[in-house]
């Protein structure tokens, strides 16, 4: 049976990407007024949302399949899920080899960026397990490691819990524990973003569980959504003001975004709902292939382009944004697609099942 698209969350799937985008090029940008500064040095909060929105797409996906065909679906569910990460990462870190081929060649490989040494736990998205000490090669594709994990542990959350079976109360109480459990995990951090490394992991398996629950709540309220959605919106509200007011961002932001997801999610198809707008939803289509060659292209670009990396003009600017829109259009239609379509297929007919609506 296919799965409904919620169309609100895609498009706004493609606005995480792109503050994720602008907060690694703020510092580069000439003449950024202070305002627009603060507001991308918080991009990285974006991936927060990813990691809900995953394990609510996920368990809507896939939660009631597992629980009722039990372990024969673990394998199709991996699969699946390995066809829609693995290539495009596989792709993009080749091509980050073979810039650090071509620096070494040059005399100007850097190996605390690029360490070859590592590789093969970049190859198999386990570099953010806790075996390494930093981020390397591609960034952004630390989290995708953290998505790995999550996972493989998807399965055991399924059979540990069955949503549908418990009071909405409850629900709500395991969502928010999920979020305390990270927000106490964290609280000695600075934000959020800091010691990735460690701790990012922890960010990925709480939202994502937290995620899951959130699905659940809407699928139990979707028939009625006003009244859920406005509180929704009115938690999400208060806890982005609250955070503004001294709120640790630990506890805030997950918060805000988990309640924003719920509230996306039960407004979404609504009549007028300015997220169906068809290329704001396309951007959301497009960005996973805008999230994972965004770091490497900058730093091609970088290379090419740019004389002083802190002051970089805006038309520069531009030029690069332009070219991160152009190959994220290309990486999904020439790479993402076809690649995830191949994986699929090599699996036996009898597993086939529709997977093609909105992802993760």
């Amino acid at each position: 049976m296919t799965r409904p698209e919620l169309r609100a969350l895609t498009s706004v799937r493609g606005v995480a990407a792109w503050m994720v985008v602008l907060y690694h090029i703020r510092l580069t940008i000439d003449g950024l007024p202070s305002f627009w500064l603060h507001v991308f040095a918080k991009g990285y909060l974006a991936v927060d949302f990813f990691f809900l929105l995953s394990g609510f797409v996920i368990w809507l996906s896939w939660g009631d399949r597992l629980r009722s065909e039990g372990l024969r679906a673990v394998p199709v569910f991996l699969h699946k899920r390995v066809a829609r990460i693995w290539p495009l990462h596989l792709f993009v870190l080749a091509g980050a080899v073979m810039l650090a081929l071509a620096l070494a060649l040059a005399g100007r490989h850097d190996p605390t960026e690029f360490p070859f040494r590592e590789l093969p736990l970049h190859i198999f998205l386990l570099q953010n397990w806790g075996f390494t000490y930093a981020l390397t090669w591609n960034d952004p594709a630390w989290s995708i490691s953290c998505e790995l994990a999550a996972y493989l542990l998807f399965p055991l959350l399924v059979r540990a819990v069955d949503w549908r079976t418990l009071p909405t109360w409850l629900v709500v109480a395991a969502t928010a524990a999920f979020l305390l459990v990270l927000a106490a995990a964290t609280a000695h951090l600075p934000t959020l973003g800091h010691n990735i490394v460690h701790f990012g992991i922890v960010r990925c398996l709480t939202e994502f569980a937290a995620g899951s629950a959130l699905c659940a709540l809407w699928l139990r309220w979707r028939a009625a959504p006003r009244v859920p959605a406005v509180l929704a919106f009115t938690l999400a509200g208060a806890m982005l003001t609250g955070w503004a007011a001294g709120l640790p961002e630990q506890l805030a932001i997950p918060f805000a975004f988990a309640a924003l997801l719920l509230g996306l999610a039960l407004t979404s198809g609504m009549r007028a709902n300015p997220l169906d707008w068809a290329p704001l939803h396309y951007l959301g289509e497009i960005s996973y292939a805008t999230y994972l060659s965004h770091f490497m292209l900058f730093v091609v670009f970088k290379l090419a382009f740019v004389s002083d990396a802190h002051a970089v003009p805006p038309m520069l600017i531009a030029l690069y944004l332009a070219m991160v829109l152009a190959s994220s259009i290309a990486l999904y239609h020439l790479v993402e697609r076809p690649a995830q379509k191949w994986v699929n297929a090599l699996r036996v007919p009898s597993a086939k099942r529709d997977d093609e609506a909105l992802t993760a």
